[in-house]
C-alpha cells in the first residue's frame, strides 16, 4: 500500500520532529506567562534586570546568560533545551511586516515618521554627525496617572556614537 504524501510528511514529522527554535521558546514564555498571570516586572525582580530588559530578552531580542536563562526556565517551566536557546545570540527585529499592523507598534512607526526627523536634527545640532546606540540602552516605561487619562512615560537613554572618518 502506497502512503500519500500527506501521510508520509505526518510520519517524517513524528519520526523526525523538528528542532526546537527560539521563536518556539518565546510562545511557550508567552503562554505561560498568560496562563499563571505572571508580571513581567516579577520576573525581572527574580532575574536581576530591568523589566524592560528582561521583557525584551523574554520575547526572543536579548540574550541571557546562563544564570538568567536558568532563572527565567525556573519561573516558565521551560526543559533544558529551551534554557540553551535562551543564551543563544537572537536574531534581532521581531516584526514581521515592513510597516508593523499591530496598532499599539503603529503608533510608534508613526512617531518615528512624524518625529524622525525632528528628532535626527536636534540629535545632530546637540551631538555632531552620530546615532544614538539601541546596543548601548537604558529604557524606563512607567504609569503617569492623569485626570484626563492616565499616560504612558518612555524615557530613552542611548549612548551617542560619532561617525568617525577613516
Amino acid at each position: 500500500m502506497k502512503r500519500s504524501e500527506a501521510e508520509t510528511a505526518a510520519v517524517a514529522a513524528v519520526a523526525h520532529p523538528r528542532p526546537m527554535t527560539r521563536e518556539d521558546v518565546t510562545d511557550l514564555i508567552y503562554s505561560t506567562k498568560v496562563q499563571k498571570g505572571i508580571k513581567w516586572a516579577d520576573v525581572a525582580k527574580k532575574v536581576g534586570e530591568s523589566k524592560e530588559w528582561v521583557t525584551a530578552a523574554c520575547l526572543g531580542q536579548m540574550t541571557l546568560t546562563k544564570e538568567q536563562a536558568e532563572k527565567v526556565g525556573k519561573i516558565f517551566g521551560l526543559a533544558g533545551a529551551a534554557v540553551k536557546l535562551l543564551q543563544a545570540v537572537p536574531y534581532k527585529g521581531s516584526l514581521p511586516t515592513a510597516i508593523p499592523t499591530d496598532p499599539l507598534i503603529y503608533r510608534w512607526y508613526e512617531l518615528v515618521n512624524v518625529y524622525g526627523t525632528t528628532i535626527k536634527e536636534l540629535i545632530h545640532e546637540e551631538f555632531g554627525d552620530g546615532i544614538m546606540s539601541a546596543i548601548d540602552f537604558d529604557m524606563d516605561l512607567t504609569r503617569l496617572p492623569n485626570e484626563k487619562g492616565d499616560r504612558v512615560k518612555i524615557v530613552m537613554s542611548g549612548k551617542y556614537l560619532q561617525y568617525k572618518t577613516y
